[in-house]
């Protein structure tokens, strides 16, 4: 998965980029980096408008965010905190993560790093980052959880050796091992020989994601912010509802395609968020807020009522517009879409109620 992504030639270090095969939350609506602004406004606020203020967007993709944000910053007095003694645009750092060379025709003001600075004040925010930080699998067998092997040419997939001790400590900790009986165990429990470890993957009773590569991710970001406000927003699950066979899967060209890890495709498992916030909230000390985007974004302003019927005699031109940004709101509130994501937003070194302060 590591060589897939980011390795020679991977899929997130060449070509036109990941918003030419998936759509995100950043791709659908401005609505979506107006919410951003306001939510930096409060950061902001909490910190007491400090001389440099931090901006740093992990897994930046070609800077989609951060381009936005930009103009945001620049734009009307509106968008500016009325409090602050020096206005946002001429304070706000704004630096982008990624592995990928810096774009030919990203704006000057945007910095470009191929990792997560130190000191950081203000806020981190990272967009379906960890659901592409690599993982190993596992296979729950009759002899308990083995890791998952892959053909990288070709996707298929066997077991293979036993777990060693970090990931069998997480696994016991954050996901529940499978209770359904599989043909494999009932086998073994007639008395059969021993099963062969090359079991090919439709042997397996279940599939696990072993998320200590996420946690200690998320972990490393948090400790790069001195103060301020991580969030990373991602498709995710709970230990109490984890998917039995899993969630791995691939995107390419906007389609939903086999996880095979050759490079050509996007390779990607949703987040344990429950097992991710804990991991920050050692490191920050501070107690994390986890909700849906579908409550943060109507917490940030996000409204996505139709305007009246009578509008649309009064201002044709103006119902039209506020009909177009109700539909945006819509799709990035869906609970079966964008809306289904997860925020977890984790404050460092600062006490601000994160989502609700506007």
């Amino acid at each position: 998965m590591e060589r897939a992504l980011y390795g020679p030639g991977g899929f997130f270090v060449s070509g036109a980029g990941p918003a030419a095969h998936f759509r995100t939350s950043v791709h659908a609506s401005p609505v979506f980096s107006s919410c951003l602004l306001r939510l930096l406004d409060s950061v902001d606020r909490a910190l007491g408008h400090p001389p440099r203020l931090d901006v740093v967007d992990v897994g930046a993709g070609r800077g989609e965010l951060l381009r936005a944000l930009l103009v945001g910053v620049s734009g009307t007095p509106a968008q500016r905190s009325p409090a602050a003694p020096v206005p946002l645009a001429d304070r706000v750092r704004l630096i982008a993560v990624e592995r990928a060379p810096r774009p030919e025709d990203l704006p000057a003001e945007i910095d470009w790093l191929d990792e997560i600075p130190e000191g950081i004040t203000g806020l981190l925010v990272a967009t379906e980052w960890l659901d592409n930080v690599p993982l190993d699998l596992a296979g729950h067998t009759g002899g308990g959880w083995r890791h998952l092997l892959v053909d990288p040419t070709t996707g298929t997939e066997s077991t293979g050796p036993p777990l060693p001790p970090e990931d069998a400590d997480w696994l016991t900790r954050w996901w529940p091992t499978p209770t359904s009986r599989s043909p494999i165990r009932e086998f073994a429990s007639a008395g059969g020989p021993e099963p062969d470890m090359k079991l090919l993957i439709n042997e397996v009773a279940a599939r696990a994601e072993i998320g200590r590569t996420r946690d200690e991710a998320w972990a490393e970001a948090v400790r790069r912010v001195e103060r301020g406000l991580a969030v990373t927003v991602d498709y995710g699950h709970l230990r109490k509802e984890r998917p039995v066979d899993g969630t791995l899967t691939g995107y390419r060209d906007g389609r939903q395609v086999p996880p095979v890890p050759d490079g050509s495709a996007d390779v990607t498992a949703h987040v344990a968020m429950d097992s991710v916030a804990s991991a920050g909230e050692r490191v920050a000390r501070c107690a994390y807020t986890l909700i849906s985007q579908r409550e943060a974004l109507r917490a940030l302003g996000a409204d996505g009522g139709r305007p009246p019927l009578s509008l649309a005699s009064q201002d044709p031109a103006g119902y039209v517009r506020a009909l177009a940004a109700a539909s945006a709101v819509a799709e990035l509130t869906d609970p079966a879409g964008l809306g289904g994501h997860w925020w977890l937003l984790q404050p460092v070194g600062v006490t601000i109620d994160p989502v609700m302060a506007r």
